[in-house]
């Protein structure tokens, strides 16, 4: 037995549009249903949703069942002492791709590489747990580095000025722009769409672009989403499982009750 192949991570590299949805339900059951959609990857979302160790793990488990879908898991930090703990209690519980918000810089990059990485080439403890399906995997520790795929997220004035030197950080295979908190880091705080905030994300489209690397991003606006694909955009999440819920629920009450 194999360390599975992260076909996400191949993705990226070749160059293929990834069609994602971002969930937030922090529920194994629905998180299922999303699985079954189509998508080629789905977020689980630790840092604004209440998720912990388990239930991710619970979700991991549901979305096992479609292997034509992906779990990419964004973790609550990736900084310090905690950051790494959580990276790796993730990694144990056989997340391959992880998406880590607020890097600002090439250095704190370079830290979250590290902690995905086992020995010699980061600091990632030594285990492997449900990722190496308990030693059922005898070659996990010396395969898993190949396949852990690390995204980071842009998400401040500091780390637009920084684009270039993140990317350049070996083990970096995305970049994710943020667009809720960069707004508010340019000074727009919840206006996604002022023209300013606009003009830098689509410039930082085009740098990370340059760079080689995968470009990622998030709207429910399916104009948007469109517009972002062809500029590039590799890693496209095109819609929020609770904005779904949200916005269809809202609809179909609105209709009897103004009926």
């Amino acid at each position: 037995m194999n360390t599975p192949i992260n076909r996400f991570k191949q993705a990226l590299r070749e160059g293929r549009p990834q069609i994602g949805l971002w969930v937030h339900l922090a529920n194994a059951y629905s998180t299922e249903i999303c699985a079954g959609a189509g998508f080629d990857w789905l977020l689980l979302d630790s840092e604004h949703a209440p998720n912990d160790l388990r239930s991710i793990l619970a979700q991991l488990q549901a979305v096992a069942a479609y292997p034509d879908t992906h779990p990419v898991v964004r973790v609550p930090c990736g900084h310090g002492h905690m950051g790494t703990t959580l990276i790796k209690q993730y990694l144990d519980l056989g997340a391959q791709t992880i998406l880590v918000p607020m890097v600002d810089t090439p250095e704190q990059a370079k830290a979250v590489v590290e902690a995905t990485r086992y020995p010699p080439l980061g600091i990632r403890g030594m285990g492997g747990a449900r990722a190496s399906r308990w030693g059922r995997i005898a070659q996990y520790p010396k395969q898993a580095n190949d396949e852990i795929c690390v995204l980071v997220q842009i998400e401040s004035q500091e780390a637009l000025n920084h684009i270039e030197a993140i990317a350049a950080v070996d083990g970096i295979d995305g970049l994710f722009i943020g667009p809720a908190d960069l707004s508010a880091s340019l000074g727009h705080v919840g206006e996604l769409n002022h023209p300013a905030v606009r003009a830098a994300i689509d410039d930082a489209f085009a740098r990370i672009i340059k760079t080689g690397k995968a470009a990622g991003f998030l709207t429910a606006d399916e104009e948007l989403s469109r517009r972002s694909i062809d500029q590039g955009v590799t890693f496209m999440a095109v819609g929020l499982d609770v904005n779904l819920l949200a916005r269809h629920t809202s609809a179909l009450a609105s209709r009897f009750k103004s009926a």
